[in-house]
């Protein structure tokens, strides 16, 4: 039955992550350095507020203010499948940025032209929500990682190549901008020791980040730096489209857009963010209202060429 099966699929998934979470935790939480204080009152791990694998890493304390009314129409693009996704390997330095290492594979390319359509539609149930405040300008945003910045100009190439896309555009009087803008806040979340290691090593680092956003554990960027470094993006990113009504695309990886739609959502524990899985190449609105999030869905362990 429908029931047994999905009795069975929460076994299953329990059976994967309890083992590693339980010496995770364990761990988290006997070590001196990353206890928590009575009444909740969480300290970070490092004293000097800097990851020490990556000093362009922050360490905080807490999750940052709630995000602010926008100005802006915002849309969360994942990138398509990168030969790491393929080679089943977390991929986070930060020396990725500006590089071609880990692009997209050809299955990305076409799951990045296959973005384009679904980006529109949510732009075109947008300006039927709200016509008359609306630029039409269509700007690009990208992590610098090569499998970021080349989903970003696939999906606007597949606005090019699509015939149907390219003449809904023209209907709906869309003013598509060419240039893709790189931001290091749309950079993916930096795993501190286990960058380069098996995907599976996520299961390390998921499960905690539900109890405590801020935790470090294995010099991982906290949930709550994720949120803080994103806040001040967006709002950055806001301010250079001060007259507002644009429709503005930021191409990230998994976490980081998981991370952003709860977080934008108002979600009360970002740290479920793991629950509201993106595939690859896949396209979402930026909500304001949890209303607007996916069901969630159990924590599943991550497999070989989706991470």
């Amino acid at each position: 039955t429908k029931t047994a099966d999905s009795s069975s699929k929460m076994k299953s998934t329990v059976a994967v992550f309890l083992p590693v979470f339980i010496a995770t935790a364990s761990g988290f939480v006997s070590s001196p350095s990353t206890s928590c204080a009575k009444n909740h009152v969480h300290k970070p791990l490092f004293a000097t507020g800097v990851n020490p694998q990556e000093p362009s890493v922050k360490v905080v304390e807490d999750m940052p203010d709630a995000l602010p009314p926008l100005k802006n129409h915002y849309y969360l693009l994942r990138h398509g499948q990168s030969t790491a996704n393929v080679e089943g390997i977390i991929s986070s330095a930060r020396s990725l940025a500006g590089s071609t290492k880990h692009g997209l594979t050809l299955l990305g390319i076409e799951q990045g032209r296959d973005s384009a359509p679904s980006l529109i539609d949510f732009i075109e149930q947008d300006l039927k929500d709200d016509d008359t405040t609306s630029t039409k300008e269509v700007y690009f945003y990208s992590s610098p990682f090569a499998r970021a910045k080349e989903t970003a100009e696939q999906c606007l190439a597949g606005m090019r190549a699509n015939d149907e896309v390219a003449k809904r555009i023209e209907e709906l009087g869309l003013k598509v901008k060419k240039e893709v803008m790189l931001d290091d806040g749309l950079m993916e979340r930096y795993f501190g020791r286990l960058d380069g290691t098996e995907l599976l090593t996520y299961a390390y680092v998921w499960p905690v980040d539900m109890f405590e956003p801020t935790h470090t554990a294995f010099d991982v960027e906290s949930v709550a730096a994720v949120s803080t470094r994103i806040r001040s993006t967006i709002l950055d990113i806001d301010s250079k489209h001060d007259e507002g009504g644009n429709h503005i695309v930021l191409t990230s990886h998994a976490d980081v857009l998981q991370i952003t739609q709860v977080y934008a959502s108002g979600l009360d524990n970002v740290g479920k963010f793991s629950q509201y899985r993106f595939g690859n190449g896949e396209v979402r609105k930026m909500g304001r209202t949890v209303d607007t999030l996916p069901a969630p869905q159990p924590l599943q362990p991550p497999e070989r060429g989706s991470k």
